[in-house]
């Protein structure tokens, strides 16, 4: 209005022209007065109409949640011998789990948005709409408390078939908590919940968010480790479960997150739609195959359409294969329309049908939750499935350990993920005529396939059945398959990719790992001894402080064993051979001392093992039933044998370290 105004042209002798400019600056007066209104009335009634969205989403998840419960909570009680615990217990507890999972999802949808989704300010401070999601974090991660605290004690008396009113009395009621793992994951959920709603209200620098991103995710891990996917094969069914949670989270909380900062007008919203694509993408990717995975480990065939568990995984792929579709028409037209603020309304039809979608489909999971696997009510496994998630076919003979493959959800994925990453990055390199280090290419190949090897091959298959054999898998994580990393250069080759950004461009995973790196902590465990004497107390603490023990009954704790021993063996070996940037860059001789220490540490941790006289979980390897491992005494002398053995690999890395120095000082 105020530009047409302008347009018109007036001569400058005429009368008109001193009351036209009067009338023209007083209407753009006008105007500039009340188009801040119009765009706060617009976006308190966008907001408005979201958190309607949201209510209503909860609502339909809630009432599926209870509908299907209705139908098929007696059959649950039944087959696992239990009394119906009363109405209260019944229909609350789904309906916890509602609230607790729905917040849940917000929060973490929230953290990915302040963290990843909006630039952060050049000065470490998140920005305003940064501040915003955290506050919208903080908000949810106290409802996720509260749902998650209240789920505990329903559970408990759920699973002990008693109804509430017998858990008045606080001794008892902590008691039963205490006996039934599930409600102690929820407790221990609750916590972390707590923990981050409160970091969320005092955060204010990215690096805060970042941590509380993480700590997020992590508080799915208890429920993750003693759900249905913490019974037979379980190896295969937790890690698939991971995916499907953490991406679900993601995606879900993601989209919620993405509509409310375009609700709120926020800037920067076509970069955070296309970020959020790609998230999403890979999300609907890992949920579909994790989903499949799972169900496979519980059904057969005819259960899909014969038992309540089949057909609510099947309801559930239906509402999946939906929300993909969804997905794509949001990805083809909203995101792409988005400019400014064209397409805001687009985005915000396309993401409302697509959240109804999902509530629809976490109403069914938590269902589902309730729901026993026709796997129940079958033949009980064999006492060595129950304990590692599946039988062995005999000894551990050479023919075994390179044939008989298990494949590690997560580290053969990752394995896999990691080597196609760094291809790509070459090719990019390649395309705009850069060259890059063939002997690099084919160290990091060498160093995905031992990572490889060690989780996905009978050396990972028999790894918790035999002490020599875990301990070679770990060996080769922790030692091995850094050495070959490391030897590769990969964070100079993320720097090639990242020189020709443009200097204003947001922030993208290379500046995130940047600001990472500058944290406190890593600058101490940067410097080279930290690292070595790392590796060797990482060590010496698993096998002789009962970690060991637990971690073999606790198997939620292998995975977690397994990136421990690979992150310290990358820190070791990134820190002494120097060969990408390091923070504090330690001289020559640091680091091949760092490298000695590594290797007189193994020796004496495997000489120390060899002359070990009682069995480090003695009662766990016995407990497997079998026949073919007599004397597991031996077993774990020779795995002191493999430590002894593998010391040498730091020393023959410190002489090669030795060498190049010496050759660039010649030159």
């Amino acid at each position: 209005m105020a530009t047409k105004a302008r347009d018109m042209t007036i001569p400058d002798d005429s009368p008109h022209h001193e009351a036209h400019r009067q009338s023209v600056d007083h209407a753009e007066h006008q105007l500039d007065s009340l188009e801040p209104t119009q765009h706060r009335r617009s976006v308190s009634r966008r907001s408005a109409s979201l958190a309607l969205l949201v209510v209503t989403a909860v609502g339909i998840a809630a009432l599926i949640a209870v509908a299907l419960t209705a139908l098929t909570a007696s059959d649950a009680y039944v087959a696992y011998g239990l009394p119906d615990p009363g109405a209260v217990v019944r229909y609350g507890l789904p309906l916890a789990r509602v609230i607790a999972e729905a917040a849940a999802l917000v929060c973490i949808g929230s953290l990915w948005l302040a963290t990843f989704g909006v630039p952060a300010q050049p000065s470490g401070f998140v920005a305003a709409d940064g501040y915003a999601a955290l506050r919208t974090a903080g908000w949810a991660g106290t409802a996720w408390f509260g749902g998650a605290a209240l789920v505990a004690p329903l559970l408990a008396a759920d699973a002990s078939g008693r109804p509430i009113s017998d858990l008045a009395d606080p001794i008892v009621l902590l008691g039963l908590i205490d006996a039934i793992e599930q409600a102690k994951s929820w407790l221990l959920t609750a916590g972390i919940a707590l923990v981050v709603a409160i970091g969320c209200r005092l955060a204010l620098t990215w690096k805060t968010a970042a941590v509380l991103m993480l700590l997020s995710l992590a508080a799915l891990l208890p429920v993750i480790a003693t759900g249905h996917s913490a019974s037979g094969a379980h190896d295969v069914a937790t890690s698939s479960m991971l995916y499907h949670l953490v991406g679900a989270s993601l995606w879900i909380g993601g989209l919620i997150a993405v509509l409310a900062h375009a609700a709120r007008g926020g800037a920067h919203l076509g970069l955070v739609a296309r970020r959020f694509s790609g998230l999403a993408l890979v999300c609907w990717i890992g949920m579909a195959a994790s989903g499949v995975i799972n169900a496979a480990t519980r059904l057969t065939l005819p259960d899909l359409v014969t038992s309540d568990y089949g057909l609510l995984i099947l309801v559930k792929v239906a509402a999946l294969g939906a929300l993909g579709f969804a997905g794509y028409r949001q990805r083809a037209q909203a995101v792409r329309a988005i400019a400014g603020r064209q397409g805001i309304g687009d985005l915000l039809r396309l993401g409302a049908i697509e959240v109804l979608l999902m509530s629809a489909t976490v109403g069914v999971a938590v269902a589902l939750g309730r729901t026993p696997p026709p796997a129940a009510a079958g033949e009980v496994p064999s006492r060595t499935e129950e304990l590692i998630g599946y039988d062995l076919a005999g000894p551990p003979t050479v023919l075994r350990m390179l044939l008989d493959w298990r494949f590690d959800l997560i580290y053969g994925v990752l394995a896999v993920v990691l080597a196609a990453l760094y291809l790509r990055a070459v090719w990019r390199l390649r395309r705009r005529g850069e060259g890059w280090p063939v002997m690099c290419t084919v160290a990091w190949l060498c160093g995905c396939a031992v990572v490889l090897l060690a989780t996905s091959s009978g050396i990972g298959r028999y790894a918790p059945a035999v002490p020599s054999v875990q301990l070679a898998s770990w060996l080769l994580l922790t030692v091995v398959a850094p050495a070959l990393l490391m030897s590769a250069a990969p964070l100079s080759l993320a720097q090639r990719l990242a020189q020709r950004a443009e200097p204003a461009a947001p922030a993208g995973p290379v500046q995130w790992a940047r600001v990472a790196g500058r944290t406190w902590l890593l600058r101490v465990l940067s410097y080279p001894l930290a690292a070595s004497v790392l590796l060797v107390c990482l060590l010496v603490g698993v096998y002789f402080t009962g970690l060991l023990e637990t971690g073999l009954y606790e198997f939620w704790l292998q995975p977690a064993l397994k990136g421990s021993f690979l992150l310290v063996g990358c820190l070791l070996y990134w820190t002494t051979l120097a060969i990408d940037p390091v923070a504090g860059r330690a001289r020559g001789h640091v680091r091949l001392l760092a490298l000695a220490v590594a290797s007189v540490g193994l020796a004496a941790f495997g000489l120390t093992l060899t002359r070990t006289s009682t069995v480090i979980g003695d009662s766990y390897y016995r407990g497997l039933g079998l026949g073919w491992m007599s004397d597991i005494l031996a077993e774990q002398h020779l795995a002191g044998v493999y430590a002894t053995i593998a010391a040498g690999v730091p020393l023959i890395m410190a002489v090669l370290t030795w060498t190049r120095g010496h050759r660039r000082t010649a030159h």
